[in-house]
């Protein structure tokens, strides 16, 4: 059996060490600058090929540093999971280390896949909003409405649904043995959970996926809303907050236009 300690201490080193990358990261893009845009915005150079750099070079960059991103949001809701997994297990059958290493693989699998296709999505929009300035200018305005609907999304049942198997299915659901039964744990309590947080997602992507604000205002509110008794109350008391943030982005785009 892992001890307690040591699961929460390695768990601990993980979460600091995502932590200072992610940080680190910010810090070296917005040393580069951002390019300014018509609409009086500012485009991220993460969407655009450095010099020397090949686009798959590029993606395996942004991918790379989604999932660190992904793991310091992510971690501190998912390691009461990954424990009540391991206790689970050790009632009838030698822990192995493997087996949770396994659950973690499948669970982040599932964000890995989501950061390749957001970095595909992100280098479309990027080339059209350079090559249609007047698509450009929209760019303010559909920030607003796009974190107001994320706001509206955490109100819904399909957001319920999804998050009680976040919450639920570590104790309800019989702990698979086996690293390719782990891995498919993993990859299905990913799967959900990535559904869970398609809203406060999509908020870090409108407001600055480099922003470290945003992003521990976002992890801080997926592991209130996975940990909390009343988590679904949570969940939409936090929707309250970003329709209200959506409403005051798009007052604040009226007012620039």
């Amino acid at each position: 059996m892992i001890s307690q300690r040591a699961f929460l201490g390695v768990s601990a080193i993980v979460f600091a060490a995502s932590a200072a990358m992610t940080i680190a990261t910010c810090a070296s893009m917005s040393v580069m600058g951002e390019m300014p845009m018509p609409g009086g915005w500012t485009m991220s150079h993460m969407w655009m090929l450095m010099p020397g750099q090949t686009w798959l070079g590029a993606a395996a960059s942004f991918v790379g540093m989604w999932v660190v991103m992904m793991v310091a949001m992510m971690l501190p809701s998912l390691t009461p999971a990954l424990w009540c997994y391991h206790e689970s297990i050790g009632r009838t059958h030698p822990v192995r280390v493997g087996w949770l290493t396994a659950v973690v693989a499948g669970y982040f699998t599932v964000w890995t896949v989501l950061g390749a296709v957001v970095f595909s999505m992100g280098v479309v929009l990027a080339d059209i909003a350079m090559r249609q300035p007047a698509l450009a200018r929209a760019v303010p305005i559909v920030v607003g409405p796009a974190v107001f609907l994320a706001g509206v999304v955490q109100q819904t049942g399909w957001k319920a649904r999804h998050l009680a198997f976040c919450r639920e299915a570590p104790v309800r659901l019989a702990p698979p043995t086996g690293a390719g039964a782990a891995w498919r744990h993993g990859l299905r309590l990913g799967l959900h959970c990535s559904q869970s947080c398609a809203g406060l997602t999509a908020v870090v992507l409108a407001l600055g996926v480099m922003d470290v604000r945003v992003m521990a205002a976002a992890g801080a509110a997926i592991t209130a809303e996975r940990l909390a008794s009343d988590g679904p109350r949570v969940a939409r008391t936090v929707g309250v907050v970003v329709v209200a943030v959506g409403v005051s982005v798009m007052v604040r785009a009226i007012g620039l236009g």
